[in-house]
């Protein structure tokens, strides 16, 4: 493979999937939009999340409709790394995928496995908690170690972190979109956000544990963090010395490759008419010697939203992929 441009890029498709019969948009209606933007791409490493799997009769869950998509591009036929379930075919809903042609040396999914579940005990739950209950993460981290050749070794860790939607309050929700009570809703955003903490801190720990074993690794973390670089989640993830104050740790810190990008195009997603950049990829700074630039292909997010922001209309994903160039000698 030729390492002079190694393109990595991380991309949320939103829900990709393969609807009933009659359902708009359809997969073809979706692909023959999206297409253009993985080609575009010319990746060689892609972190994709919100990936849906399908059925097949007598076969495990597969990734039939992200393999139709990336079929007439770069990507086709490239090894797809995915999470998975306990029956080993993938999820149903929201898998993290990874797209490559390296050789894959190693998988690992994480799922509370560093980061112990939570003990809450609701305050607003009807009737209320009689003990504390556990909360634990929605979504798992994927986990995978490539070759790059010439006994080099790439960690590449998929993450798609808790939405700021709320979560669900046992006898607080009159509909889908409709709460009870101001402090319920107030509840559900909390528990969101530890569950949104939990994966951080995962994160976190999961780089460290790499950073011990070899202190000079190649590490990305990318992906859908449903936070701004600001945010906690991703400070967490970062590990900075101005907040760590420890300067022993510098080698430890993440650097997020979007500031070498002006502000003002700095966005992954549209929402409620401001643009956010919530999909980020963080590398150690080991990989800034290989560093050539960052590309966010943003020109056509629409607002997801605003009113009439249906998904016939508007059926390409409501976040844009972030794509780094390296060159690896």
């Amino acid at each position: 493979m030729d390492m002079a441009e190694f393109r990595v890029s991380t991309f949320n498709l939103e829900n990709f999937d393969e609807p009933g019969q009659g359902v708009r948009p359809s997969l073809a209606e979706r692909i023959e939009l999206m297409r253009p933007q993985i080609v575009r791409l010319r990746t060689n490493l892609a972190f994709f999340q919100e990936v849906n799997g399908q059925e097949r009769p007598g076969q495990p869950r597969a990734l039939a409709a992200l393999e139709q998509l990336l079929a007439g591009t770069n990507l086709a036929g490239a090894t797809l790394v995915s999470t998975r379930g306990e029956d080993g075919g993938v999820f149903d809903e929201r898998n993290l995928v990874i797209a490559t042609r390296l050789p894959v040396l190693a998988v690992e999914q994480l799922s509370n496995d560093l980061v112990a579940k939570l003990q809450y005990r609701r305050l607003t739950a009807l009737p209320p908690d009689a003990a504390a209950v556990e909360i634990g993460v929605e979504r798992p981290i994927l986990y995978v170690q490539l070759d790059l050749g010439n006994g080099r070794r790439l960690h590449a860790v998929n993450v798609h972190l808790k939405s700021k939607i709320p979560t669900d309050i046992p006898g607080q929700k009159i509909d889908n979109f409709t709460w009870r009570t101001a402090d319920a809703w107030a509840e559900g955003s909390f528990i969101s956000s530890m569950k949104r903490m939990s994966q951080a801190l995962e994160v976190r720990r999961l780089v460290d544990r790499i950073l011990v074993a070899e202190p000079a690794a190649r590490i990305i973390v990318a992906g859908d963090f449903n936070a701004t670089p600001d945010e906690v989640p991703v400070k967490t993830i970062r590990g900075d010395v101005e907040d760590t104050g420890n300067a022993d740790l510098v080698r430890r810190i993440m650097v997020p490759i979007e500031h070498t990008l002006p502000e003002s195009v700095r966005y992954t997603l549209f929402h409620q008419g401001r643009g956010q950049m919530l999909d980020h990829m963080l590398v150690t700074r080991n990989l800034l010697e290989d560093y050539r630039g960052t590309e966010i292909h943003n020109e056509v997010l629409h607002d997801e939203s605003a009113a009439f922001a249906i998904d016939r209309k508007y059926p390409e994903s409501d976040h844009a992929p972030v794509v780094a160039s390296f060159s690896f000698q």
